[in-house]
């Protein structure tokens, strides 16, 4: 047995444990847009494939009525149908501007409105499964703006090792101008509740061959390789879906 002088114990004792520098704020405050105090949404909604023409008119009407009503703190940025993913799922993103107090009003209005409740137990009847996440958008990507199309959608989501979204916004920031060519940039979000570390990048084509010819392009950009090279060890997984709007899409 070996006895261990109090000073040996604390060198001993540092082998194992290591001083950890508190960060100064929290990474959404330090990612996040200032000017703003948007808090957005995002829902994937698995659809009964006979029900999927049913359901994107109930969800229409439903949004067009949330819109036109100002009592309402929220609104529709997108709405799409998976083509190339998941078949026979809708997305939705909205828009809370206010931050959680809108998304909080927001919902006990809807929870106290008749016919919102009658609305979700007919779009229940449709529906395999749910999810959805609360998001943030990256100070440095475009606010999602209603566009005219006709557009394709490509969401990428990344889901990223814990611990590495700073580093991750680090590089995106200056990686965004390597892929502002074609206005291709529609919105980037980092996740606040649901999946943790996750990231929605949102892009518009006009094509898939404009797509693919976008994207081959920022290859020959000087740097662009620096990201992909620096990012890519930063993902647990990834996913790419491409995505159609539906005809009341504010993103067409």
């Amino acid at each position: 047995t070996v006895l261990l002088k109090s000073g040996d114990k604390g060198w001993f004792r540092s082998l194992f444990v290591h001083k950890v520098d508190a960060r100064k704020d929290a990474h959404s405050n330090l990612l996040s847009k200032k000017e703003t105090s948007n808090l957005y949404k995002i829902q994937f909604h698995n659809v009964k494939p006979e029900c999927l023409e049913a359901y994107n008119s109930l969800e229409a009407e439903v949004q067009n009525r949330l819109h036109q009503d100002q009592e309402y703190p929220c609104e529709v940025v997108g709405s799409w149908n998976t083509w190339y993913g998941e078949q026979d799922q809708a997305v939705h993103l909205w828009r809370y501007r206010g931050g959680y107090p809108a998304l909080t009003e927001c919902l006990t209005k809807l929870n106290n409105n008749k016919e919102y409740l009658e609305f979700r137990k007919e779009r229940a009847k449709m529906l395999i499964s749910r999810r959805n996440q609360l998001l943030l958008e990256f100070s440095f990507w475009n606010e999602p703006l209603p566009r005219a199309g006709p557009c394709i959608y490509e969401m990428r989501t990344y889901h990223l090792k814990p611990g590495t979204m700073i580093e991750w916004g680090n590089h995106w920031a200056r990686a965004i101008k390597y892929r502002q060519e074609n206005n291709e940039a529609v919105g980037g979000f980092f996740s606040q509740i649901g999946d943790l570390y996750v990231v929605h990048h949102l892009w518009a084509y006009k094509s898939l061959q404009s797509r693919d010819e976008t994207r081959n392009s920022a290859w020959l950009k000087e740097g662009w390789d620096s990201t992909v090279y620096y990012t890519v060890p930063l993902i647990r997984s990834m996913e790419s879906r491409i995505m159609i709007p539906t005809k009341s899409s504010p993103l067409q």
